[in-house]
């Protein structure tokens, strides 16, 4: 009596539950039941630290153990707001938080090889923050396809471990192959030479810097700082009004044309939710990956901008303080 009871009010309960409720439920359900324990995330993250901590003063000298502790101490935080600025606009910015444990690694090392040691920590820096925004774009994908987390996260693993054979071989075989870095050769690195002038940078203290840099990164910081905290703190049918810092950050990073994307697909969703509003919660996903990954927004103006010869307003050249051009 008591099972058909239990089984007369599930079937109810379910009766009750709309069709996109009812979707909600079942994919929590899929994606909660196999999780990862929390011990096991943590022994293994401990496990690798160990390991690199012992491991990588050993191939880069001037980087030392404390250094590459303190690295992985603090990558967790950064991983985490990559990861969260992934899920607002589909983009990693890893090597942005390499560059700030770049900075701060060279600083401390000094002229006695503190390039060598921020460029090695940068590299640790962005394959942790990378990991972390690449697998929660799998978790992502794994509860949208009602997939297990667990197997997620296993061929996330085994990849990982693939990769830490494979990609070493590759770049071996290209440098033995090529002259990689050399201006003649096809495989220049142009990210190699940025990478180092930053760490020069870093060494050589804040004095390099424009006049008025760090003032403005001080200013935009305090300004990402406000609109956060007026977004949690007034009440949502005003905040909704308050651009997100986050989000707005990434068109400087990477150009315009990734704002004016984002603005013209924002446009195109609010006409179509107007016009049909089940279509486009249907299909809106879709749709956007589609023109994200053919670029088929900015291709346009672009083309057009070429065909009639328009070339941009403003062209910015810098050189050192004292020469001319």
């Amino acid at each position: 009596m008591y099972l058909v009871l239990t089984q007369n009010y599930a079937t109810y309960a379910e009766s009750e539950l709309s069709g996109p409720q009812l979707e909600k439920q079942k994919r929590d359900e899929v994606f909660l039941k196999d999780n990862i324990p929390t011990w096991f995330a943590a022994s293994g993250y401990v496990g690798l630290a160990a390991i690199s901590t012992a491991a990588i003063p050993l191939i880069f000298p001037p980087l030392k153990w404390y250094l590459v502790l303190c690295s992985y101490v603090i990558a967790p935080a950064f991983a985490f707001c990559n990861s969260y600025g992934c899920g607002l606009t589909d983009w990693s910015l890893a090597s942005t938080y390499g560059k700030i444990g770049l900075f701060i690694i060279s600083s401390l090392v000094g002229s006695d090889g503190g390039v060598l040691a921020g460029l090695a920590a940068c590299g640790v820096m962005m394959s942790i923050v990378s990991t972390a925004a690449d697998i929660m774009q799998d978790f992502k994908t794994g509860y949208l396809t009602l997939s297990s987390a667990k197997s997620m996260f296993v061929s996330q693993v085994v990849g990982t471990a693939m990769g830490c054979i494979i990609a070493p071989l590759t770049f071996w075989m290209y440098w033995t192959a090529f002259k990689v870095g050399a201006a003649e050769s096809p495989y220049k690195a142009p990210f190699a030479v940025i990478f180092r002038e930053m760490a020069i940078l870093a060494v050589e203290g804040f004095s390099a810097l424009p006049r008025h840099c760090l003032s403005l990164c001080y200013g935009f910081f305090a300004a990402a700082c406000v609109l956060n905290l007026l977004r949690d703190l007034i009440p949502s049918k005003v905040s909704r009004f308050i651009p997100i810092p986050m989000a707005m950050a990434v068109p400087f990073y990477i150009g315009a044309y990734f704002a004016i994307d984002m603005v013209v697909g924002t446009v195109i969703l609010f006409v179509w939710q107007q016009m049909n509003k089940k279509d486009a919660e249907d299909f809106a996903g879709a749709v956007a990956s589609g023109l994200i990954c053919g670029d088929g927004i900015w291709t346009i103006p672009s083309a057009i901008l070429s065909i009639l010869r328009i070339d941009p307003p403003i062209c910015m050249y810098f050189i050192p303080s004292g020469q001319s051009t």
